[in-house]
């Protein structure tokens, strides 16, 4: 597990501080992070919520979020803006600074730009977060919107945490977006680019396009820790969080969540995993995730099932 250590990463006052609150003062603590995104509304429509639909309700969210002792939750800047004053100082905010939905194809994905830096500034929110499509048709327009987000958040101070994300029919010729090779290219160009985080989907492997892959990944074969621990040593130092994914059974989100921090993770984001879950079995899953973090940490043992 790779707890982060402010101390040591090459980055100003503000980002610190704002980091501080998300890694130390609230979650599992000890420089790593459990994180709530809630930007599904957006990127995938309201079916995310037919399962729960109390989870349509950004009370619902935010309550969870408090109550869970989340180290943030992710918004996008209408459910921020209309939703967290009531919660102001209590839960860290991440503010995506850009989104689409998932209507158009993918093969020219582009996440345009839906906030700024400094609403992110004047909504209180602790990090911004920017979804980078490596590998689309469209990636000039997206590197040149995401240079404009990162000089903004040196300037304001305000950590930058990518969602790297492969995209494009490039992409799906050389495996896949969930490939290794794709995932393991989306961590470097993360870190190339100036994230101060980044997240990443778990890599799958698809033996029926693995021969698509280019050299050595199409013969190269690993276990979850082993991928894990691969795409964290493309990052190039820059802290890894990984993502949830759809929801799975108890067992499963407690297995992936240790596999993952043992491969050198600093966190976690999940999203449908827990929002999904009626509000006492979400609160439920997710103290037992956060324990788990916490015994992992501290090398007091592993969390029993």
């Amino acid at each position: 597990m790779a707890k982060v250590e402010l101390d040591k990463l090459p980055l100003s006052i503000g980002k610190k501080t704002r980091l501080r609150r998300i890694l130390y003062d609230h979650g599992p603590g000890n420089g790593l992070a459990m994180i709530l995104p809630v930007d599904h509304g957006l990127e995938h429509g309201p079916v995310d919520f037919f399962g729960n639909p109390p989870s349509q309700d950004p009370d619902y969210i935010l309550h969870l979020a408090e109550e869970g002792n989340y180290s943030a939750v992710v918004l996008q800047y209408g459910l921020a803006a209309r939703n967290m004053a009531n919660y102001a100082g209590r839960i860290p905010l991440i503010l995506k600074v850009n989104g689409k939905t998932n209507i158009p194809s993918s093969e020219n994905a582009l996440s345009p730009q839906t906030a700024t830096v400094e609403d992110a500034v004047r909504l209180g929110a602790d990090a911004v977060g920017y979804t980078l499509y490596v590998g689309s048709p469209a990636q000039f327009e997206d590197f040149r919107q995401f240079q404009v987000i990162r000089d903004d958040c040196e300037r304001f101070g305000m950590p930058l945490i990518v969602w790297a994300y492969p995209r494009g029919r490039a992409i799906e010729e050389k495996g896949g977006r969930d490939s290794l090779y794709a995932i393991d290219y989306a961590a470097r160009v993360a870190a190339e680019l100036g994230a101060d985080l980044v997240k990443l989907n778990i890599p799958k492997f698809e033996e029926a396009r693995m021969g698509h892959q280019p050299k050595p990944y199409d013969t190269l074969r690993l276990d979850l820790h082993d991928a894990v621990a691969k795409i964290v040593r493309s990052a190039s130092g820059v802290p890894v969080l990984i993502s949830g994914g759809g929801k799975v059974s108890d067992e499963e989100v407690l297995n992936r969540a240790k596999t993952v921090l043992d491969a050198g993770a600093c966190g976690l984001i999940f999203g449908r995993n827990m929002f999904q879950r009626p509000l006492p079995e979400a609160l439920d899953i997710t103290r037992r995730i956060q324990e788990l973090i916490r015994q992992a940490a501290t090398g007091s043992g592993s969390q029993g099932h």
